[in-house]
């Protein structure tokens, strides 16, 4: 046989062979994506935990430790507040220098100095006393040229009770904890009121628990556990509806087992002429007491409500005793006046003004410096 025909058979076998191959190559199964078909999944290393450390369920975040805010200590607030105090009030004082500085001081001038103290929530009286005092005084030394600011400022400073005493009492005795009956209508700032006098107490080294005791707001409770997430405190808290003086009973108890400096009590601040509520904020102060003594029940009135907050002030005196008025919202008005309305109505102190919405935007009350920012 001719060598071309070998030739040619050798070629059709390798072609025969090849053509077989591709045919079942391309009927094969592929494999399954479970089985990792063509990709290398690479698990993220583990690591493993250190030693003590709480172990993490798969999926969730390891938790972190929050970072603790350090509140500003009372000297530079104070100085702050007094800046901001005589921006917001200024006018009215300015206001009444201007009135008492004209050549003649007719009925009509005197007219005009009596609305502005009434308009800025001075009260009837205060300003009757106000007024008598400054004829008298700039009429009977008229002759020595008295100066205008010299006088009203002894005039409202006397208003003031300058001899008052503003300390809060935040410790107890016998090693018991100090406890602060926080009390007041919604919508004052009571609750952010707490949170504010908690950062003030622990940026002076005091331990502090808070009470959340205001179980008819689900938002206070929320927003006072926020506050003491801020500063490390503790918030003791109950059920939504629960019963307010047995959560004030808890956090009080909690406060002498832990033998802590101070405990504050957040309370429902529900309207002030609905005598059962009412009748329940004085079950929460006796049941506090089976605990340890209330050292101090502060009064939180929104300084913008005028004659409606002096309303408020008459009920909750008559339920809980007062101690000492928060006053907050002085910032951005001219109602000043409302602080001496109050102290004479009550016979009790202003404590504690708040002037903004900043977390230590709260100060102990200095009438001097009162004074002297609305006077400009």
């Amino acid at each position: 046989m001719p060598e071309w025909i070998y030739l040619v058979l050798a070629i059709a076998v390798v072609g025969v062979v090849a053509i077989a191959g591709l045919l079942t190559r391309g009927r094969r199964t592929p494999p399954s994506l479970d089985e990792g078909a063509g990709t290398d999944v690479i698990a993220p290393p583990v690591e493993e935990a250190a030693e003590g450390a709480p172990e993490v369920a798969a999926g969730e975040p390891a938790a972190t430790t929050p970072t603790l805010e350090r509140p500003e200590g009372t000297a530079s607030r104070l100085v702050r507040l007094r800046q901001r105090l005589a921006g917001s009030q200024g006018a009215l004082g300015r206001g009444l220098l201007s009135l008492l500085s004209r050549d003649r001081l007719d009925e009509d001038t005197w007219e005009s100095i009596e609305d502005t103290l009434l308009t800025a929530d001075l009260g009837v009286a205060p300003t009757q006393q106000v007024v008598g005092n400054l004829r008298t005084r700039l009429r009977v030394e008229g002759g020595a040229a008295p100066d205008p600011r010299t006088v009203l400022r002894e005039e409202l400073m006397a208003l003031l009770d300058p001899e008052a005493d503003r300390r809060l009492q935040v410790s107890g005795a016998d090693g018991s904890p100090g406890v602060v009956l926080v009390v007041g209508v919604n919508g004052t700032g009571k609750t952010t009121t707490v949170g504010k006098l908690a950062r003030i107490l622990v940026a002076q080294d005091h331990s502090v628990v808070l009470g959340a005791a205001d179980t008819f707001r689900a938002a206070a409770v929320d927003q006072l556990a926020t506050w003491g997430d801020r500063v490390g405190v503790e918030v003791v808290r109950g059920p939504e509806g629960g019963d307010p003086a047995s959560v004030a009973f808890e956090a009080v108890k909690d406060g002498v087992d832990r033998g802590v400096d101070t405990v504050i009590v957040d309370t429902a601040g529900r309207l002030q002429n609905k005598a059962g509520l009412m009748d329940e904020l004085g079950k929460v102060k006796r049941v506090i007491e089976k605990q340890a003594p209330v050292t101090e029940v502060l009064l939180v009135l929104d300084a913008t409500t005028g004659q409606n907050g002096l309303v408020q002030a008459k009920v909750f005196s008559e339920v809980v005793d007062v101690t000492g008025i928060v006053l907050t919202k002085l910032d951005g008005t001219a109602k000043g006046g409302i602080v001496v309305a109050v102290q004479q109505q009550l016979g009790v102190p202003v404590k504690l003004v708040g002037l903004g919405e900043g977390p230590d935007d709260l100060a102990p009350f200095d009438p001097g410096a009162f004074v002297d920012a609305l006077l400009g």
